[in-house]
């Protein structure tokens, strides 16, 4: 048997035992992320770049977000396998977005969460979302309010109220992330959000909260005693 037929056999064994420990529940992350590259590089070891994924983006949420380009600058990446991976980005939002429409967006906070990470986790410049609600909370429209740079976006907040009319909805959070790291809300993220709940109150509209994706974690105002 030649060498690259013992390796290929070696490989073919290694990922048995991966689907295997996967059915009972004994994968570590960066080995849940070998057994799904194993499906898009069939003949490959690829441990080797599923740690360094880990590496140089720190987590899953942050890998799934990561640009094709972005993931194709680590060895061994192709354009292919970066399309697989956010392939299944694609399909988590999407289910995320499924739950939150059919039951209330809170029901289920940890599912709120990881959606947010997981759409704004790995962003290199400042998004603003708004999530539009129906009277029971369930979601009507994420939509994405406007993209700006490193540590700016511009917010409308007339645009919103006037979207909110137009959707009929009754709740509304906003969304947006701090590249840099910056956990705290600014002076600027206080006062317009505050502005936003003020003309939202005066069509009987509530902001129910405003969120910051910051290092891979969700902050929420509403626990902040700015959040008049």
């Amino acid at each position: 048997m030649s060498e690259k037929s013992q390796d290929l056999l070696l490989c073919a064994g290694h990922r048995e035992r991966l689907r295997q420990n996967f059915l009972d529940d004994k994968l570590a992350k960066y080995e849940i992320m070998e057994l799904l590259l194993s499906y898009a590089i069939p003949r490959k070891d690829v441990r080797p770049l599923s740690r360094m994924l880990y590496k140089k983006f720190g987590g899953t949420f942050q890998i799934l977000g990561a640009s094709i380009g972005e993931l194709m600058s680590v060895p061994g990446m192709g354009q292919s396998t970066a399309i697989f991976i956010k392939a299944i980005q694609k399909i988590m939002l999407d289910g995320y977005k499924s739950a939150m429409s059919s039951t209330p967006v809170f029901h289920n906070q940890t599912l709120f969460d990881n959606y947010c990470k997981l759409m704004l986790g790995s962003k290199h410049i400042e998004e603003m979302h708004v999530l539009y609600m129906d009277v029971n909370r369930q979601l009507l429209l994420d939509e994405t309010h406007s993209i700006g740079t490193l540590d700016w976006t511009a917010v409308h907040p007339r645009e919103i109220v006037r979207r909110a009319l137009e959707l009929q909805s009754k709740f509304v959070v906003l969304v947006h992330n701090h590249p840099k790291n910056n956990t705290s809300f600014s002076s600027q993220d206080i006062e317009i959000t505050n502005e936003i709940r003020t003309l939202l109150k005066n069509v009987d509209i509530i902001l129910d909260n405003h969120y910051i994706v910051s290092g891979g974690i969700l902050y929420s105002m509403s626990s902040s005693p700015f959040f008049k």
